[in-house]
């Protein structure tokens, strides 16, 4: 059942939505200067949440009176309605379909097939193969949140998309699902992971999903973002991996442990790689700390300040342990770990 009651004030709207996107592909398709400023602002607009007019005509309640409106709202974005629509309205998708493979190449074109038409994808029965693996690759290189509840995890949605479709979908999700923190996802994640044909070489899927996931932390630049991967990976403790697998990850989270290049991580950064590093690989955890500190040793040039924030957190560590003893029933963050 559609979330939507369709009246013909309803599918007046929606035939007017439907024009408009028409109307801005067409223009996309006849200005090659201005397509990618047109597709990134028809990307916006269908990702706009929908206001309280549209919604009530969306709903089919713009005539209720406001006490029978007064309600809890869960937000709506246009392309959620719109691509119930399409999934339904199937006379409607093949010339917004057609217009959009003209721009196939283009950025924000699968973005916006994959906004509008991710339902109605496992909703027809397309008789062409070629076509079926072009719009799940656009799917999947459009898609990311989505696909792995919505997709990746509802076995009944997975097997109507080809294999290489899906091992691109597994792939793509787990470069990308810890950046939604989808960290209790990833279980059901590895179970649903599909064959490749040479796991006899990169192991099952836990090591196909380490080593995805090792090359995506070392393309990662933005502090933010990285410190984001770095407190989530600990979740991988208790996988097992491959010993050349395992020691990808710990290579990579090791180069960002040290200050200077090429990465020249940021002390945020390198204690949230230490952190990492120690927690899913505690055997060696001494070791590795006495040979790193032996080359910190050989650039002088960073005694000063590291010196310096030893110093400083031994104060705040001070200070901490006397305002507990003066406040003992309160309770006060630790300051972050400086060694």
């Amino acid at each position: 059942m559609p979330p939507f009651a369709v009246t013909p004030k309803t599918s007046a709207y929606f035939s007017a939505l439907t024009q408009e996107i028409d109307k801005k592909l067409r223009r996309a398709v006849a200005s090659p200067t201005q397509r990618r400023d047109l597709l990134q602002s028809l990307f916006a607009d269908v990702a706009l949440e929908v206001d309280d007019r549209a919604r009530d005509i969306i709903l089919g309640r713009e005539d209720a009176n406001s006490d029978a409106r007064i309600e809890v709202k869960v937000p709506i974005c246009f392309y959620d309605v719109l691509a119930d629509h399409f999934a339904l309205e199937h006379q409607h998708e093949n010339r917004i379909l057609a217009l959009i493979v003209q721009l196939w190449s283009q950025p924000f074109a699968s973005h916006i097939f994959a906004l509008l038409f991710h339902k109605w994808l496992f909703e027809v029965q397309l008789d062409s193969a070629d076509v079926l693996l072009r719009y799940s690759s656009a799917l999947v290189q459009g898609a990311t949140n989505y696909l792995l509840v919505d997709v990746a995890l509802v076995p009944e949605k997975l097997t109507k998309i080809p294999l290489q479709a899906q091992r691109d979908l597994f792939l793509l999700l787990s470069r990308f699902i810890f950046l939604y923190n989808l960290d209790d996802k990833i279980e059901s994640f590895l179970q649903h992971f599909p064959e490749f044909p040479n796991a006899f070489l990169l192991g099952g899927s836990a090591d196909i999903f380490v080593i995805e996931l090792s090359d995506q932390l070392q393309k990662l630049k933005v502090e933010p973002v990285l410190l984001h991967y770095l407190s989530h990976i600990k979740v991988l403790r208790g996988l097992e991996l491959r010993m050349t697998t395992s020691t990808r990850l710990k290579s990579c989270l090791y180069s960002f442990t040290s200050p200077g290049g090429p990465m020249y991580p940021t002390r945020a950064v390198r204690h949230a790689a230490w952190g990492a590093l120690d927690f899913l690989f505690p055997v060696g955890r001494y070791p590795r700390h006495i040979i790193s500190l032996f080359f910190r040793l050989l650039y002088p040039w960073y005694w000063p300040s590291s010196c310096w924030n030893f110093v400083w957190s031994c104060i705040q560590a001070i200070l901490l342990s006397i305002v507990k003893m003066i406040f003992p029933t309160r309770k006060f963050r630790n300051p972050p770990d400086q060694s």
